[in-house]
Formats: C-alpha cells, structure tokens, sequence
C-alpha cells in the first residue's frame, strides 16, 4: 500500500486540518481519518492511503457502467479501491467501499501499468468505478493522464459528492462520467446516504455547463423511498430545465443489500413507469436497467422513432447509426460513436495485474 501527501486541506486550528475534498469538511486531529477512512492527517499533512492499490480489476461493457452513449460495444478496464465518502445503507458495493481493511486491496498498480495494460487489451476506457474515484482523486488523476498518452480514454463513475474547488481538477482529465443521483430529496440523502442533494446537482450543473465531459446519469429506484411519480416529476423537471432534455437519464432495479435488507427489489413496472414519466417530461433517452427489458434499454431516435441501438443486456443488435446520425432522418445522436460499435458483448473478465 502507497501512502502520499495530497492537497485539499487546510489547517483549522493548531491541532486539526479540514479535508476540502468533499462536502463532508471533516475535521482531523493528527493520526486520525475521515468518514472516507482512506485520507487523513499525518503530522498536519493531509494524506492518501490507497495510492497505487486496488481491491480489484475486470473488463466490462462500457454499458455496464452504465454508459449507452460513448463508446458502445468496446471493453473498459475497471477498478476501485476501498473507502467512500457517502454511507449508502443499500450500497451494491459495500464490501469495498466500506471496507476499513486495507487488506481488500490486493492488487497493486502503477498509473503506468493501468495505461499499458488497457493498450495492449484493447480497453477503450478505464472505468474508476466501485467505490467513488472522488476518494483517491490524485491516483484517478495520474492513471488518466497516463491513459491518455495511450489514447485510452477515463470514465468516472461517482456520486458526484464533491466540493466546488476539487470538481475542476477532478473532472480535468476525466472524457466521460456517470453520476449517481441517489434520489431527488434531502430527506434521502440526509436519512440514507448521510448526505446532501445539492452539491450532486452543482456537480451535474458544472459538468453541463463548464466541461466538455460526456455524461449520464443514473437513479437506482427503491420501493416507497425515491419512486414516487411526485418526485420523478421533479427530478426529470430539473433535468429539464438545467441540462436540457438530451442526458441520458438510466433508471435501475434496486436489489436488497447491506443495511437494506428489509426492502423488496424493484418491480420492472417501476421502471417502466419512471421511463415514462421521464419521456412524457421531454427527456429524449432515457432507459431501464438491471432487468431485461430490450426497448427500455435500445436507443431511439428522438426526431422518427427508429431504434438506433438494440440492447439485450449488455449485448449490441441493430444499429442503425451512420456518423453519429440517424440512418433515417440525419439527426445526430448526442454522444461519442465510432464508425461501428464494438463486438464486446456481456462478457466479463477479471484480471489481474502483476507488479
């Protein structure tokens, strides 16, 4: 395990330093760490635990992650480390990202090696995923500086909790991002996530209009907390009005995990109901998730009609794109596509990387 003195800090008396990374501000005594547990205070210096360490890695579908609009077909490398900066009670991924032992990660990796290794296995992209990148910033950073020399691309796939002063460097090198919005109240970020709705939102609004980072977004569904058609309305109204009706909006099937074990799973009708919703607000792509549902999953063009992407799964069908564009009618499809999508399918590949 790497240990390295990082930024986003500073002191607040002569005992303790703020983290400034996320707007959690937790305040830190020498020796102690954050909610995070992966950054804390040494001697007054505010430093990262998980440099250059994994709790794992796996070729996917870039629509796994989920991304229908960048890139569909390729492979993309992911990882996470350990830690997280939310407390989720239904986190999918909770057996890294609360972890607090730094045993979980085994695997080690230079941003060198992560670059070359997606290079020489045709990985399109690599995926900081698992637990939130926000956490270990600077080794997201580094590995996407080095991906690009390789011309792989960075996708970050976060809660998009994070402050206004770290947002700009951490979204610098990124080339897509998928951001979780957990659910469209305070009550739920406050009572589940231990957490707040706004800054998710300025991070939304800042992708939007100060970046050039393609991204989606997506909202797990739970039973009787985030599902209402009251809130679903409010969300896609915002949506609306601050990103414009061109997002892909992912809507997906919550299954009971962690702290949430009490809850049943998502019905596929709440799914079906929410995309509705959403298509009748004026959103143009928006899609169901973890459950199989074809054309909740296939692209469409917004202007005829004509499916421009068919999705089984994570498994490409039809395709009906020409240069980005509707084969029928011309109108461009938002995103980055190549000529042809990619033949990587469903299948998933874990790796593992020797130092």
């Amino acid at each position: 395990m790497s240990v390295i003195e990082v930024g986003f800090s500073h002191p607040v008396d002569r005992n303790k330093i703020q983290c400034d990374l996320c707007p959690r501000f937790c305040k830190l005594s020498d020796g102690q760490r954050g909610l995070c547990f992966v950054r804390g205070n040494e001697n007054g210096k505010m430093h990262l635990y998980t440099y250059g360490r994994s709790s794992g890695f796996c070729i996917d579908p870039i629509e796994k992650k989920p991304l229908n609009h960048f890139l569909p077909g390729t492979p993309v490398l992911s990882f996470g480390t350990a830690g997280c900066n939310l407390a989720c009670k239904f986190c999918q991924n909770w057996d890294m990202s609360k972890a607090r032992e730094m045993d979980t990660l085994a695997d080690a990796a230079s941003p060198e090696q992560l670059a070359r290794y997606c290079y020489e296995h045709d990985c399109r992209s690599i995926a900081y995923t698992y637990n939130d990148p926000v956490i270990f910033l600077e080794y997201a950073e580094d590995v996407a500086i080095a991906c690009h020399e390789y011309g792989v691309k960075s996708v970050a796939v976060s809660a998009g909790y994070i402050t206004d002063l770290a947002r700009p460097r951490f979204f610098e090198h990124m080339d897509a991002a998928n951001i979780d919005l957990k659910a469209f109240t305070d009550r739920f970020y406050k009572k589940i996530c231990g957490g707040s709705l706004q800054p998710v939102l300025e991070t939304l609004t800042y992708l939007h209009n100060e970046t050039d980072v393609w991204f989606e977004i997506t909202t797990l569904l739970i039973p009787d907390e985030n599902d209402s058609n009251e809130e679903l309305e409010a969300q896609c109204r915002w949506i609306m009005d601050n990103l414009g009706p061109s997002i892909p909006l992912h809507f997906t099937a919550f299954h009971p995990d962690w702290k949430m074990l009490d809850k049943p799973r998502t019905p596929a009708s709440t799914l079906t109901r929410a995309r509705d919703i959403a298509l009748k607000q004026g959103l143009r792509y928006v899609y169901t998730g973890n459950v199989h549902d074809t054309r909740g999953s296939s692209t469409y063009c917004h202007q005829c009609g004509m499916r421009l992407i068919e999705r089984d799964w994570y498994v490409l069908g039809e395709w009906n794109l020409v240069n980005g564009c509707c084969k029928g009618c011309g109108t461009p499809l938002p995103g980055q596509f190549e000529t042809e999508p990619g033949i990587w399918g469903a299948y998933r590949q874990p790796v593992r990387l020797m130092s």
